[in-house]
């Protein structure tokens, strides 16, 4: 087995709402290994999106240990963290988040605006993206003059040109037809098997949860059940 990428150690985080005090995770543990692609599945509430925030860096665990890619997250100052989240991993939303008013390359290019590449060489590396997930003729293409499935192709163009070592996923095909969705999980598979990109996505669709190579339960908060997946290995 791969070395572990992600390290979740004992994360606990409550939301107080009204007065009353909602426990979101409760002292979980979880380990991933580089290079694979897991999902994570649960109820309305199970912590799955607030696990994944975490672990992405968009949110703080109120107490525990998370690790990764080697730091600490916990250790680093706002900014800090900020940076790290910029060269390190690469986000896929449901609705997609691209600006409308910017071609798909210009899209993708946006995150590469913090790097510090030339113009022609964050074009350059958009484009490379947009190649690598079948949209390169599309490049000049605005979103409203592609289908939900394209949108979200070039979503995860965007989220690969930086080359981050994991690319976080909520519900990525919650918004798309059938085929579309097949056509972007196929996209994930690939990034998993052949690029070692390692994946970890949220979703409440037991066949977007088939193409993982490991699927993790979350129940009120804890661990539950853990399935490996034997035909997406």
């Amino acid at each position: 087995m791969s070395e572990a990428l992600i390290q979740v150690e004992g994360v606990s985080k409550a939301y107080t709402r009204g007065g009353e005090t909602l426990v979101v995770l409760d002292k979980l543990d979880l380990e991933i290994p580089e290079g694979e692609f897991f999902a994570l599945m649960g109820p309305s509430g199970s912590g799955k999106t607030t696990l994944l925030n975490i672990i992405g860096g968009l949110d703080q665990a109120d107490s525990g240990r998370v690790v990764v890619a080697g730091e600490d997250l916990a250790a680093l100052s706002g900014s800090d963290l900020a940076s790290w989240r910029a060269e390190n991993v690469g986000f896929i939303f449901q609705g997609f988040n691209l600006i409308p008013v910017l071609t798909a390359l210009e899209n993708v290019e946006l995150p590469l605006g913090l790097t510090p590449l030339s113009r022609a060489e964050r074009k350059k590396h958009a484009m490379y993206a947009l190649e690598l997930v079948g949209m390169a003729d599309r490049a000049e293409h605005r979103p409203g003059q592609l289908s939900g499935g394209q949108e979200q192709r070039v979503a995860i163009a965007r989220a690969l040109a930086t080359d981050p070592k994991l690319i976080v996923a909520d519900e990525p095909t919650g918004d798309l037809d059938r085929d579309s969705a097949g056509q972007v999980l196929t996209l994930m598979e690939r990034l998993s098997n052949e690029m070692n990109k390692t994946l970890l996505m949220v979703t409440h669709d037991p066949i977007a949860a088939d193409r993982a190579t490991t699927v993790v339960h979350l129940d009120k908060g804890t661990l539950g059940r853990i399935e490996h997946n034997q035909a997406a290995s």
